[in-house]
């Protein structure tokens, strides 16, 4: 009996384990630079796909982690232009709302991923929420 009790007790715990595992959401932005769309995946579920603007002359391609969020960055690079909800990737580069929503769907930017603002403050409650750590950005 005392095995089976010890048996049982392991098998409560594994399953007290993998269901505080699953409280945390993994959030994959994925954007492809030839049709300047982004696709948003939570936990393995598509949750939204949004037009976007990439780099005129070039965004990075590859895949990252969010290094830091910034509700409402200006930028000190191109004439204190607004940037709101940024999510901040490969060092000046950024996910952020735009006021040039005209130009979603082509590459207009200076490398940054522009995003309409309302999808962009989705974007950045849902990271976040869930975590830098916990995010991953693939651009290709």
């Amino acid at each position: 009996m005392g095995r089976l009790a010890g048996v049982a007790g392991f098998a409560v715990v594994m399953v007290l384990l993998s269901s505080a595992g699953n409280a945390r959401a993994d959030v994959v932005v994925r954007i492809d630079k030839s049709s300047q769309r982004m696709s948003v995946i939570v936990n393995g579920e598509h949750r939204y796909t949004w037009a976007v603007s990439t780099g005129i002359y070039g965004t990075p391609s590859g895949t990252f982690r969010p290094q830091s969020l910034a509700r409402y960055h200006r930028s000190t690079l191109y004439n204190n232009a607004p940037m709101p909800y940024s999510i901040f990737y490969d060092g000046n580069f950024a996910i952020h709302g735009t006021t040039h929503v005209s130009q979603l769907g082509g590459p207009a930017s200076r490398g940054c991923i522009r995003l309409h603002p309302s999808n962009a403050a989705v974007l950045f409650s849902l990271v976040q929420q869930q975590g830098l750590g916990n995010t991953r950005i693939s651009i290709h």
